[in-house]
């Protein structure tokens, strides 16, 4: 929404008033010196015409000499000088009795003036009623007229007219019926019903040179709709733009001004429009949009601009398309950035823009712009809201003053991918800036808020925006976040260099993003534990000649938590000092007996399968190994000295089988000998 507000030059037409209450006398024989000599009082009565597009202007007028004569001098006025409404046209006067004329002697931009002829001598103490009428025709042209009469809109200055000091004139409005009557400044009350007609009476005014009213009427408008086409990126979008059926003049503005804009708007903003259905924009009167210039209802696609709106909010409300509450929340952030790139898009198509400038008084009515509420009628046109609309496009260009136009495109571009600020290999402004986004980013279901916008804008831009906040965004008690959040940004920073090639675990930087900064550091804090250990797991691993597996780096930079991390370092550890403490009881020059003990083992076979498993990230297998290696060299001189017993006595047994055996045979040898017959005898 855009706020605008119309400022007539009350005090102005209050002089322009006051002029015309001085009546210059004309005499005959001898002229009136003073005014008040003559005094004139008034019903003035303005009659509301849509059809002719004019109010008729009817002032009766009773004027009275006041003069008293003297023995040699006899006084009369004969005509005097008004100065009524600027624009006045058709002037006509009658009386009764005479036969007064009518001429205007002086138009300026704040008044008309004109010299009334009695057509007859007004002596002393004489009354003279005369009526005066005019017109006041909108003269169209500019859509900030004072006098603007229509079938949608009624809009005039309403004035009531007397001589100085002289009470008792009265005014009166006549509307048809259908119409919503409201009196941006003054009032009169009413109305009630006349002849199928609404009207407002004055009643007896006091101090007539002292009344002032601006009328504002609106009734539901008849439309006409005309179709346009802007070519955006390459693509055709179809827009559809609906002026009151008495006012072209908007329509060809608008039509022009979007069709030509939304191009150069996008460019500028640098992410694609993103709509795309049908853009409607259609006129409307201030009231119908809380009071403000324009409404984009983002909903539907359709945005009222109000017929007075100048070049500067119509682009406005056309940048609302990207900066719609769905981009940006923060009510600030949409207006500011809005004005921001209507401002660059006006400048580019060469048009005269007039942002709303922060002035010494309005910069005293400062107030946090996360103060800023929402759109309301009754905040319409204060210094809360004027200043809350110049201060925004003041923030946004300092915002855009750091970051480039490239950089904001970049913050853009990551709001509407819904990227979260901090993504993978970035470690923030306050240390070595990365701004680089991964190819494929992490997101975040949260909206942009001034929070996740400071975040975007420092972590895209490379650039620092705190400062900016604190001056313009923040309330009182939401300021110590900035210092938690400063803090907790160089914890960050500082853990992201000490992980070097690792990667912090998704969970801190959502933490960090949503500005749960307390729960950010305690992760943190678990992290360089990790870290820690990480470090004497390097040296530990170096000096045992063993390569890390990459286990602690997953657990490291997974969302299961640090505690995994911790877990397996610890394992990784113990596996590390049990595969040393196995190398170091291998035997350095082993004896017979050693090696008769590790005959038929292969410890070295089992320290080198338990460096394998360890690097494969088997430690189950690989303290298995070790132990089973550390198990055999321990053991080696008792299994040896045991397998030398056991061949002793083997060699023993043997010894004493092979003795049996021998004196068995030798045994079983003299037997057979003795057992033997004699020889016969040989024969000779």
């Amino acid at each position: 929404m855009t706020r605008h507000r119309r400022t007539a030059a009350v005090g102005l037409v209050a002089l322009v008033a006051a002029m015309g209450a001085l009546l210059s006398p004309a005499a005959a024989t001898t002229v009136a010196a003073a005014a008040p000599d003559l005094t004139i009082v008034t019903d003035a009565h303005y009659e509301v015409r849509p059809a002719d597009r004019l109010v008729r202007v009817t002032i009766d007028a009773t004027a009275v000499n006041h003069r008293s004569d003297t023995k040699t001098r006899r006084y009369y006025f004969d005509g005097a000088s008004l100065a009524v409404l600027p624009g006045a046209k058709g002037f006509r006067v009658t009386a009764s009795g005479a036969s007064p004329g009518v001429s205007v002697t002086k138009s300026t931009k704040d008044y008309t003036l004109v010299r009334i002829g009695f057509g007859k001598r007004v002596y002393s103490h004489a009354t003279f009623h005369f009526r005066l009428s005019f017109d006041l025709p909108d003269p169209g042209g500019s859509a900030t007229r004072d006098v603007r009469v229509g079938s949608a809109l009624v809009t005039f200055p309403v004035w009531a007219f007397a001589t100085p000091s002289t009470a008792g004139s009265t005014v009166s409005v006549t509307f048809p019926t259908g119409y919503d009557i409201q009196f941006e400044q003054g009032s009169l009350p009413g109305p009630e019903a006349s002849g199928g007609k609404l009207v407002y009476r004055s009643g007896s005014i006091d101090k007539p040179l002292s009344f002032f009213a601006f009328v504002n009427a609106q009734r539901a408008a008849a439309y006409t709709e005309q179709s346009a086409t802007a070519t955006i990126g390459g693509r055709s979008v179809d827009l559809a733009i609906r002026p009151w059926s008495d006012d072209p003049a908007w329509g060809r503005t608008v039509a022009d001004l979007f069709t030509r804009g939304l191009p150069v708007l996008d460019e500028l903003v640098g992410v694609r429009y993103p709509r795309t259905d049908r853009l409607v924009v259609q006129e409307a009167a201030s009231r119908t949009t809380g009071g403000y210039a324009g409404l984009f209802d983002p909903s539907t696609g359709r945005i009222e601009v109000a017929y007075y709106a100048s070049p500067f909010v119509i682009l406005h409300e056309a940048a609302h398309a990207w900066f719609n509450g769905a981009l940006l929340v923060d009510r600030w952030a949409d207006e500011g950035f809005a004005s921001y790139y209507a401002e660059l898009a006006a400048a580019k198509l060469g048009i005269k823009a007039t942002p709303p400038k922060l002035t010494a008084d309005l910069a005293a009515a400062k107030i946090p712009l996360n103060a800023w509420g929402g759109v309301s009628r009754e905040d319409s046109g204060s210094k809360t809201e004027d200043y809350a609309y110049a201060a925004t496009l003041q923030l946004a260009r300092e915002i855009a003053k750091r970051a480039g136009e490239d950089g904001l495109a970049k913050v853009w571009a990551a709001a509407a991918a819904h990227e979260a600020a901090d993504q993978p290999g970035n470690a923030g402004p306050t240390a070595a800036p990365s701004p680089a986004t991964p190819s494929n980013p992490e997101t975040t279901d949260e909206p942009t808020d001034w929070r996740s916008l400071l975040d975007l804008l420092e972590t895209r831009t490379g650039q620092s925006y705190a400062d900016l906040w604190r001056t313009w965004v923040v309330r009182p008690d939401e300021a110590p976040l900035l210092d938690e959040r400063a803090a907790a940004r160089e914890d960050y920073a500082a853990t992201v260099r000490a992980a070097a090639d690792w990667e912090l675990p998704p969970s801190v930087r959502r933490a960090l993003d949503a500005w749960q900064f307390s729960q950010a550091r305690a992760l943190l804090a678990q992290a360089r534990d990790v870290l820690d250990r990480r470090s004497t797991l390097v040296h530990d691993a170096a000096a045992a000649n063993l390569r890390l597996p990459d286990a602690v780096e997953r657990a490291f930079e997974g969302d299961a938590g640090f505690r995994a991390a911790s877990t397996e370092a610890d394992a990784e550890s113990a596996a590390i000092r049990t595969l040393v403490a196995a190398e170091r009881t291998r035997p350095a020059n082993p004896d017979l007996v050693t090696q008769l003990g590790l005959y038929g083992s292969s410890p070295d076979a089992s320290i080198a399968d338990a460096r394998s498993d360890f690097e494969a990230d088997r430690l189950s297998d690989a303290v298995a190994n070790a132990e089973s290696a550390r198990g055999a060299w321990l053991t080696a001189a008792d299994v040896g000295r045991e397998r030398l017993l056991r061949i002793g006595l083997a060699a023993l047994l043997a010894l004493l089988l092979l003795g049996v055996a021998v004196r068995w045979w030798l045994g079983h040898r003299r037997r057979a000998t003795l057992a033997a017959p004699p020889d016969p005898p040989v024969p000779g």
